[in-house]
């Protein structure tokens, strides 16, 4: 019997975004990766380059833009940033509820994914506890929470 990381993925027809569920609800269209950076500070990209270094440290990765933000996906999309003036908004799907103060808020959607919303400002915000955060995050893209018994 294989595990849910093992399926083969289901390509959109329209948009040939890959996807672990077939016929994935989702919004077909290609973004370009820079306008989500045009008119703000560098500091901005600098964030979104450091947030990348450390998710390329876990494994391959592929960068989706989208309309309002840039995901995250290795099988499933397991992370998101929304570049802002000022800060970078950003989210990471984790296995479990995980309380802890640099979380905006933290959404249920089922009781192995919970979105926890933080908020970037700067470069050194990127350290070893938000590195953490995307390592297990990244896990969950790969859907291997799904193959606990």
């Amino acid at each position: 019997m294989t595990t849910p990381a093992e399926r083969p993925l289901w390509r959109c027809p329209s948009c040939k975004r890959q996807f672990a569920n077939r016929n994935q609800s989702h919004f077909c269209g290609q973004h370009n990766l820079e306008t989500h950076f045009e008119g703000k500070p560098a500091e901005i990209r600098a964030i979104f380059d450091a947030v990348l270094e450390a998710i390329r440290r876990c494994g391959p990765v592929t960068v989706l833009p989208e309309k309002s933000r840039i995901a995250f996906q290795v099988r499933m999309s397991f992370a998101q940033l929304t570049p802002r003036l000022r800060w970078v908004d950003g989210h990471v799907v984790l296995a479990r509820r995980m309380e802890h103060p640099r979380f905006r808020r933290i959404d249920t959607i089922s009781p192995r994914n919970h979105v926890h919303h933080f908020r970037l400002t700067s470069v050194q915000e990127v350290d070893q506890e938000v590195e953490g955060w995307l390592a297990e995050a990244y896990a969950v893209g790969q859907q291997r929470h799904l193959n606990r018994v």
